[in-house]
């Protein structure tokens, strides 16, 4: 690889920023594609679909064929709430590779012992979420159930690029919730981001069957095209 390319490559690394590496196999020629300029490559729909999966190898395009490498930020979970359905739910997001963040001011909640090994800020998300950048390659969950935790939380959360963004609570939970973000100035178009009811609808009861939900409606905003057509592996 040419230093140049290497060069770019571990900027766009360092920054949290998609990049492509694209290489020719007849002849070797390489171009670095970064995530903003997909859209005007020649490859367009390959390179906007391998991103999505994450995936590097070898296409077949009627250019010719290519090795792609993708390099994608790892994914973060941010979840405001550290609860029962927060500790059900760190060793699942492990699973899934998913890089967790923990934030509750109750220390009695946020706890070492509740949480071990996990990223945990035990303070308000005003203070919390600036250590945290919460961008496109960010999923973002509310569970406290407390306005005074969760609203700010989720204002920041909207402000963003987060790929998704959940919140606990009813129907009718929610409806005072959006009242009160509305109240606040947010727009009904960034409100409609939220997923709320949170989960894919399983009919989740248990801490543990709940998170389930929450982690797959995350790998489906994640994995799935717009219209919920599964993505080709």
């Amino acid at each position: 690889m040419r230093l140049d390319l290497l060069t770019a490559l571990n900027t766009e690394r360092a920054a949290r920023r998609a990049a492509i590496l694209v290489t020719a196999v007849e002849g070797g020629e390489q171009r670095l594609v970064r995530a903003e300029d997909i859209a005007r490559d020649p490859l367009v729909d390959v390179l906007a679909e391998r991103l999505r999966l994450g995936k590097s190898g070898l296409v077949e395009t009627e250019a010719g064929a290519y090795f792609l490498t993708v390099q994608a930020p790892p994914v973060r979970l941010v979840v405001t709430g550290a609860v029962h359905i927060s500790q059900a739910l760190v060793p699942m997001a492990r699973l899934l590779d998913l890089d967790v963040t923990i934030i509750d001011p109750r220390t009695a909640f946020a706890s070492p012992e509740r949480f071990p090994d996990v990223r945990l800020l035990a303070e308000w998300p005003q203070e919390a979420l600036a250590k945290v950048a919460i961008d496109r390659y960010t999923a973002f969950v509310a569970l406290t159930h407390d306005p005074k935790i969760d609203d700010p939380a989720l204002t920041a959360a909207l402000a963003s690029e987060a790929f998704y963004i959940g919140a606990l609570g009813s129907r009718k939970t929610h409806g005072k919730r959006i009242e009160r973000l509305k109240e606040s100035g947010i727009s009904e178009a960034a409100l409609a981001r939220i997923k709320a009811p949170i989960g894919l609808p399983i009919g989740a009861v248990s801490p543990a069957e709940i998170a389930l939900a929450i982690l797959g409606e995350i790998v489906a905003a994640l994995r799935l095209k717009a219209d919920g057509e599964r993505r080709a592996a």
